[in-house]
């Protein structure tokens, strides 16, 4: 018995299924902001890092794949299929913010010569796989270099621990003086006679 889709069942099955395709095809654009210096750039960046954290990975369509022979184990299938997968992407893609190309730079994952990221996985014996964690690892590459320069605001809490920190190291200090200025006293040629 086939059931049938009402009108209403049908728009809802296709706004989300293009929202399914938005998060698989598109990465959100992030603030064209070279420094966070102000705080406008820093919550824009923060909401920014949300969203591409939700993405999980990288969308195959923006980055160029490659594929060779793995090496390891695996016996024919080493020989016979290109398992191994390069995912390539320039460092001035749209998609990556421009505060963490300095940073991104300096990672071993940077090829010089076509300025670019450059991310291989040869973990599994199956190309999908591979693909999937190529994609996950430049995900990861970006995600921590964009990290880098958002700064957070501690909390109340942070704040309060790091206050009764504080008040205990110089209890601990005023002791130590005290101690040491006792000892010394102690030494003095006063009470002496010669």
């Amino acid at each position: 018995m086939i059931s049938r889709i009402t009108r209403e069942s049908w728009c809802a099955l296709t706004v989300t299924w293009t929202r399914r395709c938005r998060l698989i095809h598109t990465l959100p654009v992030p603030p064209s902001a070279a420094s966070l210096s102000c705080a406008e750039d820093q919550e824009r960046a923060k909401v920014w890092l949300r969203t591409f954290e939700d993405a999980k990975t990288v969308p195959k369509n923006l980055v160029e794949l490659t594929f060779s022979r793995s090496s390891g184990p695996g016996g024919q299938n080493v020989n016979k299929v290109e398992t191994k997968v390069s995912a390539r992407c320039r460092v001035d893609a749209p998609w990556i913010p421009v505060w963490a190309h300095e940073s991104l730079v300096k990672t071993p994952y940077y090829a010089k010569t076509t300025h670019s990221l450059l991310v291989s996985s040869s973990a599994s014996r199956s190309q999908a796989r591979n693909i999937d964690d190529s994609l996950s690892k430049l995900h990861a590459v970006v995600m921590d270099a964009a990290k880098h320069f958002i700064t957070s605001e501690p909390s109340a809490e942070q704040r309060q621990r790091v206050a009764n920190l504080e008040k205990a190291h110089a209890n601990r200090r005023r002791l130590e003086k005290d101690k040491r200025s006792a000892v010394k006293k102690m030494r003095s040629n006063k009470g002496w006679s010669e």
